[in-house]
């Protein structure tokens, strides 16, 4: 007998009061991560009250503005302008480079791709394109490579989960578009060879693309906090685009993103125009048409509000928090850490697998309020440290000792979970 069918969810008769709404999501919103309370380290970043205030009143004005048509929108073609200038001194930008504002690091990866295989196939008549990229590469290289009808190869990384440039070169060929290297890859947190990647790609005539979706604002200041940092940027002979989320480690609103190309011309390749309909001309920078002029508001606003001290202070804060994990981790009897954080993100596995699910951990920090990222190969950990976090590390560490008891005494395994759903 086939389950009956949940009835639908309508739509009210009558509309709800405002403050049934606010309920309503008071209600909804009880068993999500309290990431503003520093409980989440992923897929929120905070850096205090006053910052999430700035944000969240900057795109409540701009909400309905749409930045589709910034002609009659001229505040946000200004705002636009003027975050992609900003970010481009993160990203080490000469008066060469151009870029566009796009709704995060998945666009911007999109739109590289693209316009990548737009300009292999116009200037070298490429018609079956592949790129070459480490495991390491963020997944949405794959969507792209879906989307768009490019081959990806990918290649296994070093034991120090680098970027392997030498083997990376036997799998260019003559279709081959674009390498990728990233500043630091999402999973274990280190930063590729750039350097040696984008000389590969200067000796093959293609294009070098640096996924600093995670790191183009953390790394600037790292240096600057005196860190050595390896060369990352356009700054580095052969890069020819660069990515940026500046609501993770910018900390403005989602979506916001800077997609940075080494030249105008490498831009021009990334946008779509048509006249081939009754309305007239239509031309977008990106994947979306229509977008809310909420988040490119906000970023202006909050990188206004923050200026070069508080990105600073923000980032050193970061990165303290950062290194009172990985030192605890490294110590730790029961949890190994991967790899050293070249930034802000770092993961770490159990040291007898057998006996420690870490996966299992995860879901004893989730009882006690903390959502900690699970990734694999191998199941491990995963945590993207930001200023929040700062004001309560130490709980976290005291929590995060109690749960590897807990799992170690009662022998429990968790799921695998997922970086990102269907749902």
């Amino acid at each position: 007998m086939k389950p009956s069918k949940s009835e639908p969810h309508l739509i009210p008769t009558t509309g709800m009061s405002a403050q049934n709404i606010a309920t309503s999501f008071d209600q909804m919103s009880a068993n999500d991560v309290q990431w503003r309370d520093g409980k989440a380290f992923s897929l929120a970043y905070n850096a205090g009250p006053e910052v999430l205030a700035v944000a969240e009143d900057a795109y409540r004005r701009f909400s309905g503005a749409n930045a589709l048509n910034t002609a009659a929108f001229p505040s946000l073609r200004q705002m636009q302008s003027e975050v992609i200038e900003m970010a481009g001194v993160w990203l080490g930008s000469s008066t060469e480079a151009a870029g566009y504002f796009t709704s995060g690091g998945t666009e911007s990866i999109l739109m590289t791709v693209k316009a990548a295989r737009d300009q292999f196939r116009s200037e070298s008549s490429i018609s079956h394109p592949n790129i070459v990229l480490p495991t390491s590469a963020h997944a949405a290289f794959d969507k792209a490579a879906a989307y768009f009808g490019v081959e990806l190869r990918r290649v296994a990384v070093l034991p120090n989960w680098r970027a392997d440039v030498e083997a990376m070169a036997h799998f260019i060929d003559k279709n081959t578009i674009m390498i990728v290297g990233s500043a630091p890859q999402y999973p274990q947190g280190v930063i590729d060879d750039i350097p040696a990647l984008a000389s590969l790609a200067l000796q093959r005539s293609i294009n070098c693309h640096v996924d600093a979706c995670m790191g183009g604002v953390s790394l600037a200041y790292l240096s600057r906090l005196g860190h050595q940092i390896p060369p990352w940027n356009l700054q580095v002979d052969g890069v020819t685009s660069i990515s940026v989320d500046l609501h993770k480690f910018g900390y403005t609103s989602k979506g916001a993103s800077v997609i940075m190309y080494a030249s105008k011309r490498l831009r021009s390749y990334q946008g779509f125009i048509t006249d081939q309909w009754l309305g007239g001309v239509y031309a977008s920078s990106g994947m979306l048409g229509t977008k809310s002029g909420g988040s490119i508001a906000a970023a202006w606003a909050v990188m206004h509000f923050l200026g070069d001290d508080g990105y600073l202070r923000l980032t050193r804060s970061a990165r303290i928090a950062t290194d009172k994990l990985a030192q605890h981790i490294s110590s730790h009897p029961q949890l190994l850490l991967l790899a050293q954080p070249d930034a802000l993100l770092l993961s770490f596995v159990a040291r007898d697998p057998e006996r420690l699910n870490v996966f299992a951990v995860a879901d004893e920090m989730w009882k006690r309020g903390w959502y900690i990222d699970r990734q694999e190969p191998p199941q491990s950990l995963h945590c993207t440290v930001n200023a929040v976090h700062e004001l309560v590390i130490d709980a976290m560490l005291e929590d995060l000792d109690a749960s590897v008891l807990g799992v170690l005494d009662s022998a429990l395994s968790g799921d695998a979970g997922a970086y990102g759903t269907l749902s």
